[in-house]
C-alpha cells in the first residue's frame, strides 16, 4: 500500500467541464480532482472521448501503447484507444485520458441523448459497459497501480463489479479501494436483463443482491453493491435516500443497509470561475464590501429582456432543467400569484416540453414581467446570478444543488425547500433580525413555495436587513478544499481498514 500521505487516485467520470458537461457532474469533475491534486496527491481523470470534445481547442493526443485496445462486448470484439490532455487550474495541471471509441462515443455530440430527439440513446448500455470494462483494461496496460478508483453516477457503476469479480486477481489493483459517488439516485443506468450477457461478469452477479433491480440490470446497483465505500453530495440526501421511499425507490433497502459505509460530503464550487469580484462573463464586478455595483449587473439583466420601470422592484431568477424534481410543477401552480407582486421574474432551462410551452405562454401574458430563455448560455447564468437579488429553487428532492451556491457567493438571496443539499447550505432567515442565508419552507406545496416568496418580497423593502442578509450569504465559504479534505480523510480510512 502507498504512504497514506499522498495518493494515486483514478477519478472516473462521464463528463467533466471545460471538456463536456450537461449539469452538475461535470462541475464536481472538473473541480474536485484538481483541488485534490492542489493538496498533494496524484490525480488522473478518466472520461469518454465524445463528439462534442473539441481535439484542437484541447491539445488531445495519442498515446501509442494505448491504441486499439480490444474488449468483448457479448459476442463482438470492440477496439477502443486512449488518448491525454491535461485539465489546467490555476495552481494545478492533472492529467485526463479520454476513452476513444469512435463508434460509440466520437461519432456522436450528444452525452446520453440524441441532440435531436432528446431521447436516450437505445445502446447507451453497450456504451457504458466497454466504458468500465476498457478502463480496467487501460489500467492494466499502463501499469499503474491507484489507491482509489473514484467511480461516479450510473455510468461507472460497472467498474467496482469487475475490479471485485473478472479482474479480482490481477495484482496491479489487489488492494485498490473503490468510493462510488451518487450525484442523483433517480438515474439507476437500468436495462433489460439481456444486457447481462454483454457484461461478460460472471453469471452469479446477476441476482437480487447483486446487479438485479426488478427484473432488469442496473449499473447504479452494481456501483452500490460493489464499492468499498459509498458516497453522496450532502449530509442530508445521504440519510434520505436510505429512509425515504419516494427518493431511495428500489435503492433504499441496499442503502440502508450500507448505512456505515454511505457519507454525505457536500459538493463545493469553483471560486476562480464563480466569484463577483472577479468574474468577466458580468457586466460590473462587486464583492460584499463594495454592494454598489450590483445593481449595475440587475440593470444590464432587465436591459436583456428589455424590461422597464427601473430596478425598486426585486428581480427572482432560476437557472434549472424544468422538470419536475427540480419543482418547475410547484412554479407552474404558483407563477399568476407570483407575478402578481411586485418582481420581474427571469428564467434560464430547457427541459420537459410541456413546461417550455407553458413558460412560453406566461411569458407572452406577463411580457413586462416574466422572460424566459430556453438556450444554455454561460455568459447569462453569470448575469442572472449577479443581477437578481432572489434565487427560486423548489425542488422536490435535491442531492446537493450548485446554483444556490453560486447565488449566495454573489449575494442573490435563496429561496428553497427544505430537502438534500439546500437544507444543509441555506440557513433559513429569521424575520426579526435578519439572522441567515435564505428563505426556506417543508411542504412540498406552492402554497407554502408561495408563502416564502411574499416574505422575501416583503423583506427586500428594508434595505438595512437586505444588506445584512446578502452580507450573510456572501461570507460562506463552499470553495473545495474543505469538501476535497473530507473525500482524503476517507480515502486513507479504507485504505488503513485495508
Amino acid at each position: 500500500m502507498a504512504k497514506l500521505k499522498n495518493l494515486k487516485i483514478l477519478f472516473v467520470t462521464s463528463e467533466v467541464t471545460p471538456f463536456v458537461k450537461t449539469g452538475g457532474l461535470g462541475d464536481v469533475s472538473g473541480a474536485l480532482p484538481q483541488t485534490l491534486a492542489e493538496l498533494g496527491h496524484e490525480v488522473r481523470l478518466v472520461v469518454p472521448k465524445y463528439g462534442a470534445v473539441d481535439e484542437r481547442r484541447f491539445k488531445i493526443h495519442e498515446i501509442v501503447r494505448l491504441k486499439d485496445i480490444p474488449i468483448h462486448l457479448g459476442d463482438e470484439i470492440e477496439l477502443f484507444s486512449v488518448r491525454s490532455s491535461f485539465l489546467s487550474g490555476l495552481k494545478t495541471k492533472v492529467q485526463i485520458y479520454f476513452f476513444d471509441n469512435q463508434k460509440f462515443f466520437g461519432s456522436r455530440k450528444g452525452l446520453y441523448q440524441d441532440i435531436k430527439s432528446k431521447k436516450d440513446y437505445s445502446d447507451n448500455d453497450d456504451r457504458y459497459i466497454l466504458f468500465c470494462h476498457g478502463i480496467m483494461e487501460m489500467i492494466k496496460k499502463l501499469g499503474w497501480t491507484p489507491d482509489i478508483i473514484h467511480c461516479n453516477d450510473w455510468q461507472s457503476g460497472l467498474i467496482p463489479a469487475y475490479q471485485k469479480t473478472l479482474y479480482a486477481d490481477l495484482e496491479l489493483i489487489k488492494n485498490t479501494k473503490t468510493v462510488f459517488t451518487i450525484h442523483n439516485l433517480e438515474f439507476q443506468g437500468l436495462f433489460g436483463k439481456e444486457t447481462f450477457a454483454k457484461t461478460g461478469l460472471p453469471e452469479s452477479v446477476y441476482n437480487d443482491i447483486s446487479v438485479n433491480s426488478n427484473g432488469k440490470i442496473s449499473f447504479l446497483k452494481a456501483g452500490l453493491v460493489y464499492s468499498d465505500i459509498l458516497t453522496t453530495v450532502s449530509e442530508k440526501y445521504a440519510e434520505e435516500i436510505r429512509t425515504i421511499e419516494e427518493i431511495g425507490g428500489s435503492m433504499k433497502p441496499v442503502l440502508q443497509k450500507r448505512k456505515s459505509e454511505l457519507f454525505g460530503i457536500v459538493n463545493g464550487i469553483d471560486y476562480s470561475i464563480w466569484d463577483p469580484e472577479t468574474d468577466d462573463l458580468i457586466e460590473e464586478k462587486y464583492s460584499a464590501k463594495n454592494l454598489t455595483n450590483k445593481v449595475k449587473n440587475k440593470k444590464a439583466l432587465l436591459e436583456r429582456f428589455k424590461f422597464n420601470n427601473g430596478t425598486d422592484a426585486p428581480v427572482i431568477g432560476t437557472i434549472s432543467r424544468l422538470t419536475e424534481q427540480k419543482g418547475i410543477d410547484l412554479i407552474q401552480e404558483a407563477i399568476d400569484d407570483i407575478l402578481k407582486l411586485n418582481v420581474k421574474y427571469v428564467i434560464l432551462g430547457q427541459g420537459d416540453k410541456k413546461y417550455e410551452d407553458f413558460f412560453e405562454r406566461v411569458q407572452k401574458k406577463y411580457p413586462d414581467k416574466f422572460a424566459i430563455s430556453f438556450e444554455f448560455d454561460d455568459a447569462l447564468a453569470h448575469l442572472i446570478e449577479a443581477g437578481s437579488d432572489l434565487y427560486l429553487m423548489p425542488s422536490r428532492f435535491e442531492p446537493c444543488g450548485l446554483t444556490q451556491l453560486y447565488s449566495l457567493k454573489y449575494g442573490t438571496v435563496p429561496i428553497v425547500r427544505y430537502t438534500g443539499g439546500l437544507a444543509d447550505t441555506v440557513e433559513k432567515i429569521s424575520s426579526s433580525n435578519g439572522q441567515g442565508t435564505g428563505f426556506v419552507f417543508k411542504k412540498y406545496e406552492s402554497k407554502e413555495m408561495l408563502k416564502e416568496i411574499q416574505r422575501a418580497v416583503k423583506m427586500y423593502k428594508d434595505k438595512d436587513i437586505w444588506t445584512k442578509i446578502m452580507k450573510n450569504g456572501m461570507s460562506k465559504d463552499y470553495s473545495w478544499h474543505a469538501s476535497a479534505k473530507k473525500y482524503i480523510e476517507l480515502y486513507k480510512k479504507i485504505l488503513k481498514d485495508n
